[in-house]
């Protein structure tokens, strides 16, 4: 505010600017993974339809620097875990707390860490993968449960309009999940805002997304054996959207249950498995002569 004042053309800057730093770190993230298909996945991220909402509201500027700031946590955790050195894990932390301090969407880091690592040695340790970010796990709980707090009592997310039986937020998690990949591989009629859903958990319709979701799940499971990555890219995506299913209140519910910008940060693990998949294809189809 004190360099621009209210003039809108710096903030929308500032905001191109973040994006496109989260899109290179994106590609950085990738490239240490060794995942195919990098570059393609850090421009889809970078140009994607659903992303605009994003880079263009100036009040969403907390998830180009969250993520942002995420990504730059994620590098340097993957750096402590390479090397076991103090310092990087140490700045990994730092990176995790302004993350937070940002927006408390980034506490799935490390579990999404440990997705990371799952997909890349086939099972998980305790004191090498598990322990260094029982730290962060505190701290991630600690900042969503005053996030759900502030929601309920300072912002309003209570009363009749979020009235909702567990079940009926299971029904709308289910949903939601569908509808955010929906828009991911075919984003049309995108908008401000998306008409209120009707949950009802006495409609056998609205239960079969819950049960594709399911199905989904356990065909991945079953398959982890020979191949991790399309579980991980779901763990991934499910996981770093469980905020916004509908479990927690937020006040935006009041006219949506679902939002472009919510997808920000979870939209990276399809993009990733996507572009993996068509540079793993092109390759093998190249090879053979195809």
């Amino acid at each position: 505010y004190r360099l621009w004042g209210d003039a809108a053309l710096g903030y929308h800057l500032v905001n191109v600017a973040l994006h496109a730093c989260a899109a290179c770190a994106f590609l950085l993230l990738l490239r240490r993974l060794a995942v195919p298909g990098a570059l393609l996945a850090a421009l889809l991220f970078a140009v994607h339809p659903v992303h605009v909402e994003s880079v263009a509201w100036i009040s969403e500027q907390k998830n180009t620097l969250s993520t942002l700031l995420y990504l730059c946590a994620a590098l340097t955790c993957l750096h402590f875990d390479a090397t076991r050195a103090r310092t990087p894990y140490l700045v990994a932390c730092a990176f995790f707390v302004a993350a937070l301090l940002t927006k408390t969407v980034t506490a799935t880091l490390p579990a999404a860490l440990l997705v990371i690592f799952w997909w890349q040695r086939g099972r998980l340790g305790w004191r090498r993968d598990v322990l260094p970010l029982a730290p962060w796990f505190v701290l991630g709980a600690c900042a969503g449960l005053f996030t759900a707090w502030t929601e309920r009592t300072i912002i309003g997310a209570e009363g009749a309009a979020y009235d909702l039986t567990l079940l009926q937020r299971v029904l709308l998690a289910g949903r939601a999940i569908w509808f955010y990949l929906g828009k991911l591989f075919w984003p049309v009629d995108l908008t401000f805002i998306y008409p209120r859903w009707a949950i009802d958990a006495t409609a056998a319709w609205q239960w079969l997304p819950v049960l594709g979701v399911l199905a989904l799940g356990v065909a991945l499971w079953l398959g982890r054996r020979r191949s991790r990555p399309p579980l991980a890219a779901f763990l991934f995506f499910a996981g770093s959207l469980f905020p916004v299913l509908g479990f927690f209140n937020i006040y935006p519910f009041i006219y949506s249950f679902v939002a472009d910008h919510f997808q920000y940060l979870a939209s990276l693990g399809v993009i990733a498995l996507v572009a993996g998949a068509l540079t793993h294809s092109g390759r093998a189809g190249r090879a053979l002569g195809v």
